[in-house]
């Protein structure tokens, strides 16, 4: 009950004498979390801990020194035997991370992040001084807390930026912070392209000199800003620090509702099943007897379809959480509501871990050849639809069919990536995007990759989620500003 549907426990060990006189009289481990409630930043004076957690907490240590700087603890997790960190946080910020070659006479740029896990980013020449993780700035709490810390960081560091990066996202709040500090400040911006920033950021993270040639990036997650306000999530780029160009992507499905299609993954079960068989009739008359139709069948789906037909709300998205969702919610999984970001996905990758066969076949998907969008492949799921309905009929284990998803997923993203690396004359894969938290997806595609002889770089000290996007920002808009 400690992590319900997770495989994994984080372990923290004591490290402040406090801690050490709290826990001696105590012969086990004991369960612990941050004191905040819910999506809100932790309490860091007396005053709100009174008033925020009077009703959570039986007792309080209350102390006499002010806390100035709110730090999170960080998360790092073991990924193909290195450590990498998912949250990067107290024991690491804001302690400077040393920039590649070619980064030494950079200007000082300040990268304002995402909208989620954001982190800010303050670029001086030769080194990158990242933020700890703050949060979702669509609280209001956490996005008073990101203008804090920023406040304090500045004067820490004593730093003015010369230019501002963003991510091109017109309504992240972090984008529209950069605006107006840029206005009120007379500086110039820089919009880099939300998936472009992940992959360099996976590149400065490893070390890549700012001369090196191009590499394939697979930028994986729920949701960036793509080119012509399309929403991208499944991409396949040529990349370098100062330019990137699609090659490939998932095939974009509807987000029935927006935003709600992230609360309820059913929506996106529903979306995924119309694009790969047509109208809803046509599922029910080939599977209307498997249990996922049948309860499909009770939903609003009349509701979706006219949302649709309008274009009402309903984007498209070359998602690659979106299509983890899909799969989860099709299993049993978290299917009507998630209650926190990407649980779909940690649940399903849980499942894969107890069913796991690294050397069963996996769900098949479909590539289709020349994009209408100019790239040059799609990644089609389609035909992975009709197999996962035929197992839910044979009732095939839970544990088996989540295995099946991402060994098939893993094994197709290692074809395609090693058919345009060879198409392209590239030698180095660089992975990022908050899929590739996934240890299991991770593993099984950097193995491929590796025995067909790709170098595959992986993010190692900061996160491969929207808390390295800041870092990304930053490098590619001084690359953008150097001269070549």
């Amino acid at each position: 009950s400690l992590a319900p549907g997770l495989h994994t426990l984080g372990v923290m060990l004591p490290y402040t004498p406090l801690h050490h006189l709290i826990l001696q009289r105590c012969d086990r481990p004991i369960v612990m979390t941050s004191g905040n409630r819910v999506d809100e930043p932790q309490c860091i004076s007396n005053e709100a801990v009174r008033s925020q957690l009077s009703t959570i907490a039986t007792y309080v240590l209350l102390h006499n020194r002010d806390i100035v700087n709110r730090v999170d603890d960080s998360v790092v997790r073991v990924t193909a035997g290195v450590p990498q960190v998912l949250r990067r946080a107290r024991g690491y910020a804001p302690a400077p991370l040393q920039l590649p070659s070619g980064f030494e006479s950079v200007p000082r740029i300040l990268a304002m992040g995402s909208e989620l896990k954001n982190t800010f980013c303050l670029l001086r020449p030769g080194q990158a001084i990242l933020s700890q993780h703050l949060g979702d700035l669509e609280h209001a709490a956490a996005y008073q807390s990101y203008g804090h810390t920023l406040e304090l960081y500045q004067q820490l560091f004593q730093y003015q930026p010369e230019a501002i990066a963003l991510d091109r996202h017109p309504e992240y709040l972090s984008t529209k912070l950069g605006h107006d500090l840029a206005q009120n400040q007379a500086l110039p911006t820089v919009t880099v392209q939300h998936h472009h920033a992940h992959i360099a950021a996976c590149l400065a993270d490893n070390g890549v000199p700012l001369t090196t040639p191009p590499v394939l990036g697979i930028a994986l997650d729920g949701l960036g800003y793509g080119d012509h306000q399309q929403l991208w999530g499944g991409e396949f780029l040529l990349v370098d620090y100062r330019q990137s160009r699609r090659l490939a992507h998932l095939k974009p499905v509807a987000l029935p509702g927006g935003e709600q299609a992230i609360r309820q993954p059913w929506r996106n079960t529903y979306a995924q099943l119309i694009a790969a068989f047509g109208p809803w009739e046509t599922v029910q008359a080939q599977y209307g007897d498997v249990p996922l139709v049948q309860w499909l069948a009770q939903q609003p789906l009349g509701l979706l379809d006219q949302m649709v037909a309008q274009g009402l709300n309903t984007p498209l998205a070359s998602s690659m959480g979106r299509l983890f969702d899909a799969v989860a919610a099709a299993l049993g999984l978290c299917r009507e509501t998630a209650s926190y970001e990407g649980q779909g996905a940690v649940e399903l990758e849980a499942m894969a871990a107890a069913g796991a066969d690294p050397d069963g076949a996996g769900y098949g998907f479909g590539t289709l050849v020349d994009g209408a969008d100019g790239a040059a492949w799609v990644l089609d799921p389609s035909p992975l639809w009709g197999q996962i309905l035929a197992d839910l009929r044979a009732e095939i284990p839970v544990e088996t069919m989540a295995a099946k998803f991402h060994w098939g997923l893993g094994d197709t993203i290692a074809t395609l990536a090693h058919r345009l690396a060879q198409h392209h004359h590239l030698s180095t894969v660089a992975l990022s995007g908050g899929v590739w938290q996934n240890q299991l997806l991770t593993e099984r595609v950097n193995q491929r990759l590796t025995n067909q002889g790709i170098t595959v770089l992986i993010h190692r000290q900061v996160p491969a989620n929207d808390g390295g996007l800041s870092l990304g920002q930053a490098v590619v808009a001084a690359a953008q500003l150097i001269p070549p």
